[in-house]
C-alpha cells in the first residue's frame, strides 16, 4: 500500500481496491482475449478448422474489458475530458466547472447503471450464439461500470466539498 493510500482513509482504500480489482479483472480478460485469438489463428491455419465460438467470446470479453477499464478510469481521473479548457479559466469559473464535471459523470453513470441493468434483464432469457450463456452477460458490465462511476464520482464530489481537488492526478 502506498503512503498516499494510507493518508486518504478507509473509504479511499476500499474504492481504490475496487478500481484495482476492475483493472486486474480487465487485464486477465485481455490476456484471455489474446489467447482466444491465438487459438483462432492456430485453428484456422494449422488445423484448417476455424473455431466458431471465438467471435462471440471475443465480443463478450471486449465489452467487459472496456467497461471495467472505464470504471477504473473514472476513479483514476483518466477518462476523456477537456480539462485543459477548464483549467485555463480563472478560479471563479474553474471551481464551478469542476463541480459540474463530477456531477455530469454521476448523472451519466447513473443512467448507464440503470440502462445496463434494464438491458441485462430484458436480454437474460436469450442465449449468445455459440456460447450458450445468457445474452444479459453483455450488459452486466455496463451496469457495473455505471454503478462504480457513480460511487467513485460521489467520492470525488465529497473531496470537492472538503476543498480538495480530485481532478489532480
Amino acid at each position: 500500500m502506498t503512503e498516499e493510500t494510507e493518508d486518504k482513509g478507509q473509504v479511499y482504500r476500499v474504492l481504490d481496491l475496487l478500481s484495482r480489482a476492475c483493472m486486474i479483472v480487465a487485464g486477465v480478460q485481455l490476456v484471455g482475449l489474446i489467447a482466444i485469438f491465438g487459438w483462432l489463428v492456430f485453428g484456422r491455419y494449422v488445423l484448417n478448422d476455424t473455431p466458431t465460438w471465438v467471435e462471440q467470446a471475443a465480443l463478450l470479453l471486449v465489452v467487459w474489458v472496456t467497461f471495467l477499464g472505464g470504471a477504473a478510469g473514472v476513479w483514476n481521473k483518466a477518462h476523456l475530458s477537456m480539462d485543459f479548457v477548464r483549467e485555463m479559466m480563472p478560479p471563479r469559473i474553474r471551481i464551478p466547472l469542476r463541480w459540474l464535471a463530477v456531477i455530469g459523470v454521476i448523472i451519466f453513470g447513473g443512467f448507464l447503471a440503470w440502462q445496463g441493468w434494464e438491458l441485462a434483464d430484458k436480454t437474460w432469457r436469450r442465449q449468445i450464439p455459440m456460447l450458450g450463456i445468457a445474452e444479459g452477460w453483455r450488459a452486466i458490465p455496463m451496469a457495473i461500470c455505471g454503478a462504480l462511476s457513480v460511487l467513485f464520482s460521489l467520492y470525488h464530489l465529497a473531496a470537492l466539498a472538503r476543498g480538495e481537488d480530485p481532478m489532480e492526478r
